[in-house]
């Protein structure tokens, strides 16, 4: 039996149809690429979306834990698979002293406070935004960060120094309580295990309370089956997904972190 010319070509036409709408499904695979800032190598696994020289595209920073690295920051945050559209930078951190483990500086990590190991972190990210927006056209109405433990403090530090960067911040597992009082108000979405050993809830509670204060929260109310909405007299509501998962990232997070971050640019929040 004879197959046409035209047959193979239609079937390899119908193979590249279907692998671009899976890439496009499922987001660009996170690739490497580097830095030189301050004289030190830096890198970061970043997904960009098909498009993003042409039309404006929402940018999405994600922080690993202290003693995590970027793939496994790629793996178990999937904001790339949950928001092909975006770019998704996954950020390594350096060798840093931890506040509650690893004293001594031996697993990766991000600064702690503004001036601490000389801000290489804050220099870093500063550099890959610069970057970005030099390679892509970043949408800066729709720049946002989400990390879990050390990195979602690490969220919280660029909240409060680069408050006018970004649209809305997602930390998980993590507490700034030097910070209280002090943040440029912003929407927040604020993962917390109750039972967590490690960053205490008590300590997250007293953040999370802090911020419905300092944006004008009302009373809670659902926001989907799992989290909670506090709505704001200002437009910068807070919610919070409680689990009892401990310090554990939670596997549903991602979903949910994109779905706040969706509901948010700087344009609109100004607007509410």
């Amino acid at each position: 039996m004879r197959v046409s010319r035209t047959f193979f070509l239609n079937l390899a036409l119908a193979f590249l149809v279907v692998t671009s709408s899976v890439r496009t499904l499922h987001g660009a695979e996170p690739v490497r690429r580097e830095w030189q800032v301050d004289g030190v190598s830096r890198e970061a696994l970043i997904s960009i979306p098909d498009g993003a020289k042409e039309k404006p595209v929402p940018l999405v920073f994600a922080f690993h834990g202290h003693g995590g690295n970027m793939r496994q920051a790629s793996r178990s945050f999937q904001i790339h698979a949950e928001w092909p559209e975006a770019i998704v930078v996954y950020m390594q951190g350096l060798n840093t002293p931890g506040q509650l483990t690893d004293p001594e500086g031996k697993k990766p990590g991000w600064q702690k406070a503004v001036g601490d190991q000389n801000d290489r972190d804050l220099h870093f990210f500063d550099a890959v935004l610069k970057s970005l927006k030099e390679d892509y056209r970043v949408d800066e109405t729709r720049i946002y960060s989400t990390g879990h433990s050390n990195g979602g403090g690490f969220t919280y530090l660029l909240w409060s120094a680069r408050p006018d960067v970004f649209a809305a911040m997602a930390p998980s597992g993590s507490a700034a309580l030097k910070l209280r009082g002090t943040l440029k108000p912003l929407p927040v979405f604020h993962i917390a295990g109750e039972n967590d050993p490690l960053v205490r809830y008590a300590w997250q509670s007293m953040m999370i309370e802090s911020l419905r204060k300092d944006q004008k929260c009302g009373e809670g109310k659902p926001w989907n089956e799992k989290a909670t909405l506090y709505p704001s007299e200002i437009g910068t509501p807070v919610v919070t997904y409680i689990t009892n998962q401990g310090h554990k990232f939670p596997a549903d997070a991602p979903g949910m972190i994109v779905k706040f971050f969706k509901e948010h640019s700087k344009k609109t929040s100004d607007k509410e």
